[in-house]
């Protein structure tokens, strides 16, 4: 039995993917328990949202986006990131983190084709959040 395909016409296509960094960090300001030292094991998703496919049909490749992802993730990896940059002078919130990510990587990836469209943080199993530009 075969079915027929044809290509879509408009439409845009949004690859996810991950890495990951363990760090410690403590939240200045915070009335909690998250004002003093503590660690997470984070998870960092990347969305990236073209509309274009290459000549092998893909937007562009996964490992092309988490290698980007890891350069930013070593930065920050094993880390106390209240003395990391941009954290030594921002606090490390989940949401800073994200957008920092966002940041660093469309700086360096972004192009006509295809672009970072959300990066989501998780800080645990429960409680992430997610930066759309």
């Amino acid at each position: 039995m075969s079915t027929a395909y044809s290509l879509p016409s408009g439409g845009s296509y949004t690859l996810t993917t991950e890495v990951e960094f363990a760090a410690a960090h403590r939240l200045h300001g915070y009335d909690g328990n998250c004002a003093r030292l503590h660690g997470h094991n984070w998870r960092v998703v990347i969305e990236v949202t073209g509309q274009t496919l290459d000549e092998v049909g893909m937007v562009v490749d996964f490992k092309v986006i988490r290698a980007q992802a890891r350069e930013i993730a070593k930065r920050l990896d094993h880390a106390y990131l209240n003395e990391v940059p941009p954290f030594d002078s921002v606090n490390p919130t989940a949401e800073h983190i994200a957008a920092y990510f966002h940041q660093a990587l469309a700086a360096g990836f972004d192009t006509d084709a295809y672009r970072v469209s959300a990066v989501t943080v998780w800080e645990n199993d429960r409680s992430a959040v997610t930066f759309r530009p």
